[in-house]
């Protein structure tokens, strides 16, 4: 059963795809051309007669119909003989599907993980052995530099899981959420916050105290709900219009689950509550559209086809 650990990092793939690509180009040193679009897509895979496959998340970079390659991003966050097997399945599944390279991404939050990771597989198929990209603890950066965690964002939170008992990472990805949007705000506090250690969360929450935007951890609903009690003496009407906003997201959500549903469209656990999470009303209003016509859900959050047309 997935953790929260492990539906937060797999979070941060499936919000911005682009962040694998700068993960094995930046981080990895893998030969990825820039410039190229990127896009989620589905995670259903199948090497009849197997049963299907479903790794965490699916990418690709290039054009939507000819890809010029793919990646599969993992979430491992304990050795697990049995993703030997897998792993290599995924990975030749894919190419099947796609007819083009396939690196399995591995993201591990612990070293000793990392490095099992890092071992080739060899499988009983001659020729064919998986080596995957991994990235550990010790390729994460220490993002001391507002700046950067503010260009930077998901490699921020990563660095927050990572290096948060150094206290200078923390102050920085705080400081960051000030130049982002504030939905992107809240968001990135709440996957921080979720994959921190103790520690490091106890340090966010210290800063957090004098924060002047809301956030949805643990700890700022129980502080912040305090604040909403001075703030209905300092302005009701915006705090009832951030309630009827939070009221038409959830409503706009549950609409959109509808519509797959009558439509037979399977969801997964894990798009289920990205769906039932989001606050952004165009996004829902996007995906509300693009429910009525798509083939699988994750074909619900792939970028506008106007979007994705050449340049003429």
């Amino acid at each position: 059963m997935p953790s929260l650990l492990h539906d937060t990092l797999n979070a941060l793939f499936r919000n911005r795809p682009q962040f694998a690509v700068e993960m094995l180009r930046d981080r990895l040193d893998l030969d990825l051309l820039d410039g190229l679009p990127v896009r989620l897509i589905s995670n259903e895979l199948n090497d009849r007669p197997s049963t299907d496959l479903h790794p965490d998340t699916v990418i690709t970079v290039g054009a939507l119909h000819d890809p010029l390659h793919a990646i599969i991003v993992e979430i491992q966050q304990r050795e697990d003989s049995g993703k030997q097997r897998t792993l290599p399945r995924y990975a030749a599944a894919l190419w099947l599907q796609l007819g083009c390279p396939v690196t399995v991404l591995v993201i591990c939050p612990k070293a000793r993980t990392a490095a099992w990771a890092a071992k080739p597989i060899d499988t009983n198929l001659p020729g064919y052995t998986l080596t995957c990209q991994v990235v550990g603890p010790d390729d994460i950066p220490h993002v001391t530099d507002p700046a950067q965690a503010a260009a930077h964002p998901e490699l921020a939170a990563l660095s927050v899981m990572a290096h948060g008992a150094h206290t200078p990472v923390v102050e920085a990805f705080v400081a960051a959420l000030q130049h982002l949007p504030g939905d992107h705000a809240t968001q990135y506090y709440e996957h921080a916050y979720r994959l921190a250690s103790q520690a490091a969360r106890h340090v966010m929450e210290k800063i957090m105290e004098t924060a002047a935007w809301p956030v949805y951890s643990p700890f700022a609903r129980k502080h912040f709900g305090k604040g909403l009690e001075v703030g209905r003496e300092e302005g009701r009407e915006e705090g009832r219009e951030e309630g009827r906003r939070r009221g038409r997201a959830e409503g706009e959500a549950r609409a959109v689950l509808t519509v797959l549903e009558a439509r037979g469209i399977a969801v997964s656990d894990y798009d289920r509550a990205f769906i039932e999470t989001c606050t952004d009303l165009e996004l829902l209003d996007e995906w509300m559209r693009r429910a009525v016509t798509v083939t699988c859900a994750a074909d619900l959050f792939e970028p506008s086809r106007e979007s994705e047309q050449p340049d003429s």
